[in-house]
């Protein structure tokens, strides 16, 4: 439920205002739905940890900014699912982004899945919850693209999918300054053996400077 203590922010503070501010134009529909969300998102961060992003500023230029630079990777109409999505990001801020995208959402720890399957509901989002690991929804069925934001090491991903390639066609990883390790890292355990790995986005967290990157990996098609 939204939190009437939200109400308490700066008269002339609004997620519309923090999105001009990054230079981020959204239909006022989307806003409204994304504000919607994130006040969902930081009431039930007050009964579990869900998010450390709990200011307009950050909701924006690390949960906003990281989703719409994965949404201009997306086909139109892709089958794509959120690996560990936590409080819902990328996964949730997606399907409000690109409404033309079909995005599941997995989530191994239970009562984080719930969370996550009331903010859905109540957004009336068609976004389909799965209370477990994404190794076990692709045992059911398929996607075209994965999604993964802060879940683990690139090692332990891979490792995690090694399996299931023939479920999904690509997986888009962010990944901060430390992706280079991680690559080498994932290399020389052999979990690229067989795989592709390209940087399909590079980009700057507003206000930090940092460096973020989208990684795609994808087994090429000779080896399917």
């Amino acid at each position: 439920m939204p939190n009437s203590d939200d109400d308490q922010l700066a008269a002339d503070e609004s997620l519309a205002a923090a999105l001009a501010a990054e230079g981020i134009a959204l239909e006022a529909e989307q806003i409204e739905l994304l504000d919607h969300y994130r006040r969902l998102l930081w009431s039930w961060n007050e009964r579990m940890n869900l998010t450390r992003h709990t200011t307009l500023e950050k909701f924006v230029t690390r949960d906003v900014v990281d989703s719409r630079q994965l949404a201009e990777l997306l086909e139109h109409g892709a089958r794509v699912l959120d690996v560990g999505t936590g409080g819902g990001v990328p996964g949730v801020v997606l399907a409000i982004l690109r409404p033309d995208l079909s995005i599941s959402l997995s989530e191994s720890t239970g009562k984080k899945a719930r969370a996550v399957e009331a903010m859905v509901a109540e957004l009336g989002l068609t976004t389909p919850v799965f209370a477990c690991r994404a190794e076990d929804v692709l045992e059911m069925t398929t996607f075209d693209v994965l999604v993964a934001r802060a879940v683990a090491s690139l090692r332990k991903v891979l490792t995690w999918l090694a399996p299931h390639w023939d479920a999904f066609d690509q997986l888009l990883i962010i990944k901060g300054p430390a992706w280079v390790d991680e690559r080498a890292e994932a290399r020389h355990h052999g979990l690229l053996h067989g795989l592709e790995l390209r940087k399909a986005a590079s980009y700057q967290t507003p206000r930090s400077g940092a460096e973020s990157v989208i990684l795609k990996i994808w087994r090429p098609l000779a080896d399917q």
